[in-house]
C-alpha cells in the first residue's frame, strides 16, 4: 500500500473515531485516575492508545507527544511536568486537533496553568508546521510551475530557519500507539526525527503495538488492518532494532502485554512500551578520570547477575570487575547506574562512620557494596 493510501486510510478512520468512539481501536490501559479528573469525557472516550508513556515523564520537562489525537496523554503529562514544564502535541488529523484544542482551556482552568500546545504536522516530518503551510497556500495557491517552486523554497526555508520542532529541544518524546500507522517506507525517517529533536541525554518513551512475527504483504496491503494498528506493526525485535539503528542507547522494554490484544491470521499483536536514550555527546559534568577507572572519586563494579553484559555502544562490563577508565563514566549513566556497586577508591580516605551515608556520599543508598 502506497504512503498516500496509508495516509488516506488513517485520516478517514481517525476522523470518524474523533466523532464517535470505535472500540476496535482501543487496547486496555490502566491510567492513573487522579490525572483523568480534569480531562473532558469526550477526550477520554475518543482516546485510542495501547500504553501509558506518561508514567515515565518527570516534573519540569519539555514533552513532545507524537500523534497526540484528542490530547489525553498531553493533558496527563501537563499535570506531571507542572507549571514549569511544557507539553507539545503533534497530529495530522483536523478532527482530533479540533477536539484537543477545544479541550485545552478547560484543562488549563482546572489545573491552574496552561502549558500545552497542539500543532499540525506529520510525526515523520517534525520540521514542517502544516498549519503554516495551509495559511501560505491560502494566500499563494499553487497553480503553475513558478508557484510550485515558490512553495518548495518556502518549505526548505521553514526546515532550515524555523522548524516546527527545533533540534535538541525536547527532554522526552512520547507516543501512544501511533508509530505503526506510519507508512513502512517512512518509518526510518520517523526514528531519525525523534532522535533529532531530543536533547543529548533525552529519552523516547514509546508505547506501540508489536507482533511476534513479521506481517505478510497481503495483510500490509489491507487499509482496514493498517488503520486498525495491525498490519503496520513492527515485529517486536525489529522495533527495538529501529531505536538502535537511529543511534539510541540503553534501550529497554518497560512493559509488554502478557496476553495478545488481537490475533489475526495466527499472528499475535500486543502492546509494548520501550524506553530509549539519546547518548550524551559530551563527557558527564564533573568527569574525573585518573587512569584507574575512577569517576567522581568513586569506582564502579558491575553487580550481575550476568557474567558479563554489553551496552549499545559495545562497552563490555564483567561481573565483579572494577570498571576500567573507558567504562567508569559510562557506568555512571542514570539509565544503567543501578546495575553497579559504587565505592570510594581512596585507601587513605577517612573511614566512614557506621551511620547511614548521606546523599552527598558517592557510596550512597542501594549503590553501596
Amino acid at each position: 500500500m502506497s504512503s498516500l493510501n496509508v495516509e488516506a486510510a488513517v485520516r478517514e478512520r481517525y476522523a470518524q473515531a474523533a466523532q464517535e468512539r470505535e472500540a476496535e481501536l482501543c487496547c486496555p490501559v490502566d491510567y492513573d485516575a487522579k490525572y483523568l479528573k480534569v480531562i473532558p469525557q469526550e477526550v477520554i472516550d475518543r482516546d485510542y492508545g495501547c500504553g501509558d508513556p506518561s508514567k515515565h515523564v518527570r516534573p519540569g520537562e519539555t514533552v513532545l507527544d507524537l500523534g497526540s489525537g484528542g490530547g489525553k496523554i498531553c493533558f496527563i503529562a501537563s499535570q506531571v511536568v507542572g507549571a514549569e514544564g511544557r507539553v507539545i502535541g503533534v497530529d495530522m488529523n483536523d478532527d482530533m486537533l479540533q477536539l484537543a484544542r477545544a479541550s485545552q482551556p478547560k484543562v488549563a482552568e482546572a489545573i491552574g496553568y496552561d502549558n500545552v500546545s497542539f500543532r499540525k504536522g506529520k510525526i515523520q516530518d517534525l520540521a514542517i508546521d502544516r498549519d503554516q503551510v495551509q495559511r501560505y497556500l491560502a494566500e499563494r495557491p499553487v497553480s503553475d510551475d513558478a508557484s510550485l517552486r515558490a512553495l518548495e523554497a518556502y518549505l526548505a526555508e521553514q526546515r532550515r530557519e524555523s522548524p516546527m520542532i527545533d533540534d535538541e529541544s525536547i527532554d522526552v518524546v512520547v507516543s501512544n500507539c501511533v508509530l505503526n500507522l506510519v507508512d513502512a517506507d517512512e518509518k526510518e525517517l520517523l526514528f531519525d526525527e525523534i532522535f533529532r529533536v531530543l536533547r543529548p541525554g533525552g529519552r523516547a518513551v514509546i508505547s506501540d503495538i508489536v507482533c511476534d512475527e513479521e506481517v505478510p504483504e497481503e495483510m500490509q496491503a489491507d487499509p482496514e488492518l493498517w488503520s486498525g494498528c495491525i498490519s503496520g506493526a513492527y515485529q517486536q525485535a525489529a522495533f527495538l532494532q529501529a531505536f538502535e539503528s537511529a543511534g539510541f542507547e540503553d534501550i529497554q522494554i518497560a512493559a509488554l502485554q502478557l496476553e495478545p490484544w488481537r490475533v489475526v491470521k495466527g499472528i499475535a499483536f500486543r502492546s509494548m512500551t520501550v524506553i530509549a536514550t539519546r547518548p550524551e555527546e559530551e563527557p558527564v559534568d564533573g568527569q574525573d578520570l585518573n587512569g584507574a577507572g575512577t569517576f567522581d572519586g568513586c569506582q564502579r563494579v558491575y553487580r550481575g547477575p550476568f557474567k558479563y553484559v554489553c551496552d549499545d555502544a559495545g562497552r563490555m562490563y564483567t561481573r565483579g570487575e572494577v570498571c576500567t577508565d573507558d567504562l567508569a563514566a559510562a557506568a555512571s549513566r542514570e539509565t544503567i547506574a543501578d546495575h553497579f556497586a559504587v565505592y570510594t577508591s581512596d585507601a587513605k580516605a577517612t573511614p566512614k562512620s557506621l551511620s547511614l551515608p548521606t546523599t552527598s556520599d558517592c557510596c550512597s543508598g542501594d549503590s553501596c557494596c
